[in-house]
């Protein structure tokens, strides 16, 4: 009897992985909110083909669609192109591009081909010394003992820019974390409320509403009810904290959405704004 053939295996194709490089570029992020734009600055630390990463001095939700503008080293241009907000967290975020252009494509790709170049040392190895006469291989000896002084000043010139440059990031970043941290501290200490206002005074302050969408997810079961929240009113009028007090998860996670986009006049209190906290209620039918 023949042995039947036994099946070939399939090989597992390895993942393609996003290669990033390290850069720092100060870069401008557009955000659209309720039909106003507002620009966060900010740097890349670091950007590949399809996207980057970046510290911004504000805050962008996991999602939103942005406009980017960089300004990368040794291009006179900026690069301005849409990204999708990825993840965000504590000012640092990750953003993927979007509906990249050819030209756009192009830029970056040869961007990255100079981050990715190394300068080549000449070695003995690439030096041969033909047999002949002796002034011909005084000739190559000599070629031979230059190239190794050369790649010698090329070294200690890479070594002296490599210090000098990480001397200067340092400080930069030094710099630019200062700059994070007390950014982060002036923004909790002006939006941690002061007082609590009554749900009836804070609905005559609300410039913008957006009621939420009843869930698809929860359409089988049919949940109804009003969802009580917990809601936070920064000093300018946006809202910068939601907690449910009740209901189902899917419910409560709808009308903590719609109620982020929720604008209020800012309440004062001896004529200056101030942050609040209040309740709203939300009801839901199927």
């Amino acid at each position: 009897m023949t042995k039947a053939p036994r099946p070939r295996r399939r090989e597992a194709r390895p993942q393609r992985r996003a290669v990033r490089y390290q850069v720092q570029a100060p870069l401008d992020v557009t955000v659209l909110r309720s039909g106003i734009p507002d620009t966060l600055p900010g740097r890349a630390v670091n950007l590949g083909e399809r996207g980057f990463a970046a510290v911004l001095a504000g805050e962008v939700q996991p999602g939103e669609t942005v406009g980017v503008e960089i300004r990368l080293p040794q291009k006179a241009d900026p690069l301005r192109l849409r990204a999708l907000v990825k993840y965000y967290d504590r000012l640092r975020c990750g953003m993927e591009f979007v509906g990249l252009t050819a030209a756009q494509q192009d830029t970056i790709r040869g961007w990255l081909d100079r981050a990715r170049a190394k300068p080549e040392v000449v070695t003995p190895e690439k030096l041969s010394l033909p047999a002949g006469k002796g002034s011909e291989r005084n000739l190559y000896a000599g070629a031979l003992r230059s190239s190794r002084r050369r790649g010698r000043g090329w070294i200690f010139l890479l070594g002296s820019a490599a210090v000098l440059l990480a001397v200067l990031w340092w400080r930069w970043n030094a710099g630019w974390t200062e700059i994070e941290s007390s950014l982060a501290n002036d923004a909790k200490a002006e939006q941690r409320p002061q007082i609590h206002v009554p749900a009836e005074e804070m609905e005559k302050l609300v410039t913008h509403r957006v009621d939420p969408d009843y869930p698809a997810a929860a359409r089988p079961a049919n949940p109804q009810g009003v969802i009580v929240l917990d809601v936070v009113v920064g000093s300018d009028g946006t809202v910068t904290e939601v907690r449910a007090q009740n209901g189902p998860e899917v419910l409560a996670r709808a009308a903590i959405n719609a109620l982020r986009w929720w604008r209020f006049e800012p309440y004062r209190v001896n004529g200056q704004p101030v942050a609040v906290e209040t309740t709203v209620a939300v009801e839901f039918k199927p």
